[in-house]
């Protein structure tokens, strides 16, 4: 399997929805992968995979908003909707 490393400036859409599939309420300490590069310099990275790839993704604050930004593209015909509750019972104080 090829491994890449891939920074936030060069996301594509595709690792753009492998990680919003993977960390849809966003990514924390257990997900995240401490290595040394060939600088020597420690990166901090989250993994997401395909069949033949496992991409690293170094961690960012703009990474992290990206995420919380990306809408995926969904199909225009798709009505549902998330059920809610509706009850009869107001507080009037």
């Amino acid at each position: 399997m090829k491994r890449v490393i891939v920074d936030y400036a060069k996301l594509t859409t595709d690792i753009l929805d492998l990680l919003v599939e993977k960390y849809p309420d966003g990514y924390d300490h257990s997900d995240i992968i401490s290595f040394k590069n060939s600088k020597g310099e420690t990166v901090k990275a989250v993994e997401v995979s395909t069949d033949d790839t496992l991409f690293l993704v170094k961690i960012s604050s703009q990474l992290q908003q990206t995420m919380e930004d990306y809408e995926p593209e969904e199909d225009e015909d798709n009505d549902e909707f998330d059920e809610i509750e509706v009850t009869d019972d107001f507080d009037n104080d």
